[in-house]
This record gives structure tokens, C-alpha cells and sequence, in this order.
């Protein structure tokens, strides 16, 4: 199941937009992943995550995000949804916001301040969240011969390399 979505910049990691947020028993942990995903935007944004897709395993979820135009597109899902489910996902998000002019996109200076953008991703996360739809299913098995070239990561390792590399960083596992 899809729970955070984050839509931000490559060239500097400013996040843009990002899907709604629930307001529910796990809205704290929400929180945490969120900067999580935030983290993950910045590390995209120094190049220091370089493949244009990636999993990122953490705990019992893992982000998948895809850069393509200069964007990055974050998701964070259970460990268990399907991950070729989750990158078509990603590709829908990422159809629907080359939609707009990208001079609109280069102008935003507030964060998540394009929220007309968070309704487009809350229509495209209802489409995804039962993994049993017909379509959903279809989108499965027609990838189903193609291979996912996706690197799978460890969150540690990333805070890891980061640490041994000697760069000032804030704890994003700091409690909340």
C-alpha cells in the first residue's frame, strides 16, 4: 500500500508537492518517513544516489523513486506491495506532472507549495491501493517478462556511506 508520496526538484532537492497525508494512528510515523522521503530527495539532489531508480529498504517499508526531467518522485509502500506495481505508480505520477509548464515548476519557492498537484497524486494513490484490481493486476502481468533494473539499498548503508565520508549531516532516525 502506497503511504507517502514526495514530488521534488533534482537541482537543488526543494520538494514540491507531495500526496495527502491521513490523519490516522500512524500519522506519526508518517511524519518520520516523511523525512525520510526528504532525506532521500537531497541525497538524489548531491548525487550521491545516482541511479535514476532505486528501492530503499527501511524497516518494514522501502522507498522506490524515480528521476526523470530534473524531478524526483519518492514513494514509500509496505515492503510487501509489489514493486513493479510501485514504479508504475511513479510513472502515472510522473505522466501527470509533465503536464505542467515546467517554468511554472522552476519558479516554486515555498516547499510542497504546489498543491494543486497533491489532488492529481491522491487520485492516482486511490487507483493503487487494492494490488488485486483488474488493472492493477494487468499492469503486473504485463511487465511480468520485463525485469525491473532497480537497485535495492539498505537505509543504513546509505547513512553509513555518508558518515564515513565525513559529511555534516542531520540524523533523519533522530526520534521525533
Amino acid at each position: 500500500m502506497v503511504k507517502v508520496t514526495i514530488v521534488g526538484r533534482t537541482r537543488d532537492g526543494f520538494p514540491l508537492a507531495q500526496g495527502l497525508i491521513y490523519v490516522n494512528k500512524d500519522n506519526d510515523y508518517l511524519s518520520y518517513y516523511r523525512q525520510q522521503a526528504e532525506f532521500i530527495l537531497q541525497e538524489v539532489s548531491r548525487r550521491t544516489l545516482v541511479p535514476s531508480k532505486m528501492t530503499i529498504l527501511i524497516h518494514h517499508y522501502c522507498f522506490n523513486y524515480l528521476v526523470e526531467n530534473g524531478v524526483v518522485f519518492i514513494v514509500l509502500c509496505v515492503s510487501t506491495y509489489p514493486r513493479k506495481l510501485a514504479f508504475h505508480y511513479l510513472q502515472d505520477i510522473q505522466k501527470e506532472f509533465e503536464k505542467f509548464d515546467k517554468t511554472l515548476i522552476d519558479k516554486i519557492t515555498r516547499p510542497y507549495s504546489f498543491a494543486k498537484f497533491g489532488g492529481i497524486i491522491a487520485n492516482i494513490t486511490r487507483q493503487y491501493i487494492d494490488t488485486r484490481t483488474q488493472a492493477n493486476l494487468s499492469k503486473l502481468n504485463a511487465s511480468r517478462k520485463q525485469d525491473l533494473d532497480v537497485v535495492t539499498e539498505d537505509m543504513f548503508s546509505i547513512l553509513e556511506r555518508r558518515r564515513n565520508a565525513g559529511i555534516q549531516w542531520m540524523n533523519p532516525f533522530a526520534t521525533i
